[in-house]
């Protein structure tokens, strides 16, 4: 068979077709009935160190996939490809690349030369730009207008990738453009000359709203940077921004301008740090947020959070590496302050009156980081709560009605649907999300070694929740590592380690947890993955080229203390 054609954005299932990408970078079609490949597109150079870790998007007989991996140095683009040949239609590229080079001949080719180049400096193409378009779409088949958010800037420090300043479209930026030829239409950048990993790859609303006496075709969004928006989504007129969490880095959006208003210090100038509100994990994420047009209320997973930002001593490019220009400090060995640094975060539920401009309510979550919501008709907010797995909550006044304990966190949005006759809500758990790999240890539910899964309740229904599974945990060695040793190892370990294996050596699933490897029993067996590249073949690069046997070493006895340290907290 053939996969027709069919106008939707809301699933990847589309006229007995199921399109999935691969973390690889390969966009298939598989036949619904069967799972039959149907056809498979490659959608980015394999060489090059692209992701695909967001869902495609379906329209009107196109499928739009992006890719992710702007800290590793690329250069982001948005695809469409036909959805019954999986043929390229256009590709729409969101920073400039070399001048030198020339146009690319694609859809993009004008709006870059006229609107975006202008707007970088030097020589960024060397640093990838950035970009990437990882995550957020939305279609009007009404205009045939595609929205896509854009992620930040490669590396996140904009003196390093664009010395002398620039706004860097379409870094940061709500860009909307044709359907069938993704032409540009528009654009509206959240956050000029990002510095703060300040995506716009948020989840994006479209409806219709009552302002000022008048009604307006709207689009919303609560990206990581703090403000809420409102745009007209046929022009991307400002109609609104507004803080829905704690600001510091900007006093308020200039409503003539569209452009915030910055603080002094912000950018982190050499010699100043800056402790910045929201921190990098923004005051809202990947999550999703809903909209219930009965109340009038978005629901957000907020959260509050701050973050130390500073230039990276002697940066380096390092090709292949985690390369923002912005050092990430290594977790102390101290229980006392990795328990400080875990109340400085919070989350919570967020109700936003798109219309008053204000919140309506705000129920308080353990930690910063909670599931994505659903809205439903009956007037019920479903969500997932960090460490306490579903719970429900009343759409107009924030209180918990219900409350179901998952082993595992359940973070992408819940769905709900009938079967026979039967209401049902399912969602997936687990460890999977960038923060739960890196910074498990600052969670309410730290650790992951159980298996993920999907979760379905039934109303009404009476089973019990299966028990989980858990793996065996492999005791510490004698911690002997002087503290010299631990603070250099903290901090490679910060630098080439931390985003996989996680914050003070607390992996969050999915990915061992180095103070229960047997490979830590003893120096000589921890070097053999880093610098001999034993494991290559499962999927752990060597690091020769960069860490030496010491470093090795040093990285151990930091990993060994941090076990000693947080093996009663997980």
């Amino acid at each position: 068979m053939r996969c027709s054609p069919l106008k939707t954005m809301l699933t990847v299932l589309a006229a007995g077709c199921v399109f999935v990408p691969t973390i690889d970078g390969r966009l298939q079609a598989l036949d619904s009935s069967d799972g039959r490949l149907l056809w498979s597109t490659p959608t980015f150079d394999p060489e090059l160190p692209y992701t695909i870790t967001g869902a495609p998007r379906v329209a009107d007989g196109l499928v739009m996939i992006g890719n992710g991996g702007a800290e590793y140095g690329v250069r982001g683009f948005v695809s469409a490809y036909d959805a019954a040949t999986g043929a390229l239609r256009w590709r729409f590229y969101t920073v400039p690349g070399n001048p030198a080079e020339g146009p690319d001949g694609a859809i993009s080719d004008l709006p870059l030369q006229a609107l975006a180049l202008p707007t970088w400096q030097g020589e960024w193409w060397r640093y990838g730009g950035g970009g990437t378009v990882w995550d957020a779409m939305a279609w009007d088949p009404e205009l045939d207008l595609l929205y896509f958010g854009v992620g930040n800037g490669s590396p996140h420090d904009r003196d390093l990738r664009s010395p002398g300043g620039g706004d860097n479209l379409f870094l940061s930026s709500i860009v909307a453009v044709r359907r069938a030829t993704g032409e540009y239409v528009w654009h509206y950048q959240t956050t000029p000359g990002d510095s703060w990993d300040y995506t716009a790859t948020q989840h994006m609303i479209l409806a219709e709203l009552e302002i000022d006496g008048a009604p307006r075709k709207v689009l919303m969004q609560a990206p990581k940077n703090g403000f809420f928006y409102v745009l007209d989504r046929a022009t991307g007129e400002l109609l609104a921004a507004d803080k829905y969490v704690p600001v510091n880095w900007a006093s308020h959006i200039d409503p003539a301008s569209g452009r915030p208003v910055e603080a002094a210090g912000a950018r982190y100038p050499a010699g100043q740090p800056f402790m910045v509100q929201p921190s990098q994990l923004g005051g809202h994420n990947w999550q999703p947020m809903a909209w219930n047009p009965h109340t009038g209320l978005v629901y957000i997973p907020a959260q509050e959070n701050v973050g130390f930002m500073m230039k990276e001593p002697d940066f380096r490019l390092e090709p292949g590496r985690w390369n923002t220009g912005v050092p990430n400090p290594p977790v102390p060995p101290d229980a006392a302050i990795i328990d400080q640094a875990r109340q400085s975060m919070s989350g919570h539920l967020l109700a936003w009156d798109p219309v008053r401009r204000s919140a309506a309510w705000r129920t308080p979550h353990a930690g910063p980081w909670n599931g994505g919501v659903l809205a439903t008709a009956g007037g019920l907010v479903f969500q997932g709560v960090g460490g306490e797995g579903l719970a429900a909550f009343d759409a107009r006044t924030g209180e918990r009605l219900w409350q179901s304990d998952t082993w595992l966190d359940i973070l992408g949005g819940p769905i709900s649907y009938e079967l026979d006759g039967e209401q049902y809500i399912a969602a997936a758990a687990g460890f999977g999300s960038s923060i739960h790999l890196s910074s498990s240890v600052l969670l309410p539910r730290r650790g992951g070694n159980a298996a993920g899964g999907v979760f379905v309740w039934k109303l009404g229904g009476t089973a019990p929740m299966p028990e989980a599974e858990s793996l065996p945990m492999r005791a510490a060695p004698p911690d002997t590592g002087s503290a010299t040793a631990v603070r250099r190892g903290g901090e490679l370990y910060a630098r080439y380690c931390m985003q996989c294996h996680g914050a003070g050596a607390v992996a969050g699933g999915g990915i061992p947890d180095l103070r229960h490897s047997p490979y830590l029993a003893e120096a000589s067996l921890f070097r053999r993955p880093l610098v001999e590249g034993l494991l290559a073949a499962r999927g752990m690069p060597s690091f020769a080229d960069t860490l030496a046997a010491d470093d090795a070493d040093a990285i151990r006895a930091y990993v060994v203390r941090m076990a000693h340290i947080t093996r009663t907290t997980d």
